[in-house]
């Protein structure tokens, strides 16, 4: 795993010294997953393509420096964590609706000594009542139509920030089903970026939607109404 992620980050331009803290954090997710359910990919170089180099092409697409950020449904971590070990110069907020999920993050950070991390337990929908607009940067990799995921994190963006859904190469339908929904949310579609995992032949993608006006109040809805009638 090792070798992978100094070659895959140098190849990235990122600082391949981080690598061994990224494989740190692997370990801790490995291990726990041993006893709750974090990731269904344990093979370690899958790992750390699939999770961590994916994330972190990210830093490749923004500029995170200085930044407030908040990762919306991030799981076990992705791709806030790696973000985190990689450019420590930013306000990072992990949101999961898991409590378990946030436990862990919570204990890993302090075990790893990451600073400028908050994890929070929460719904999207909810947490937009608390911090309305006040990140520069959203990221998602959360399993959900980008029309829905975009309800649920436009909110916490501020205008002139950005929201960066990761999402796979085949989601020509869904961005074109989810432009007029992204609009009403005061969004617009800046670029779609196509791109191939260092080291691997898998290619993903970013949607990298621009903040343009504020979101009505009325947004986000309660979940049930979200999931029963999305945004079209």
């Amino acid at each position: 795993m090792l070798d992978m992620l100094t070659e895959g980050l140098a190849q990235l331009g990122l600082p391949a010294g981080a690598a061994p803290r990224l494989a740190e954090f692997a370990r801790a997710v490995l291990e726990k997953n041993r006893v709750m359910n974090l990731t269904a990919i344990t093979d370690s170089a899958d790992f750390a393509a699939l999770h961590l180099l994916d994330s972190a092409v990210l830093l490749k697409i923004a500029d995170f420096r200085g930044k407030r950020v908040v990762d919306v449904g991030t799981g076990a971590g992705f791709p806030g964590m790696p973000l985190r070990i990689l450019e420590p110069d930013f306000d990072l907020t992990l949101l999961d609706s898991l409590g378990k999920r946030i436990a862990f993050l919570q204990e890993t950070c302090a075990q790893m000594g990451l600073a400028r991390v908050e994890a929070v337990h929460a719904r999207a929908e909810e947490f937009a009542a608390q911090r309305r607009e006040q990140y520069d940067i959203a990221t998602s990799r959360a399993v959900a139509a980008l029309n829905v995921l975009s309800e649920l994190t436009l909110p916490l963006v501020r205008v002139g920030g950005c929201f960066l859904a990761m999402k796979a190469v085949d989601s020509d339908a869904e961005i074109a089903g989810a432009r007029s929904a992204i609009g009403q949310l005061g969004g617009r579609i800046r670029e779609i970026r196509d791109y191939t995992i260092p080291g691997t032949d898998v290619a993903h993608r970013v949607v990298v939607i621009d903040k343009l006006r504020p979101t009505p109040r009325q947004f986000p809805r309660a979940f049930a109404k979200i999931k029963k009638n999305p945004l079209i």
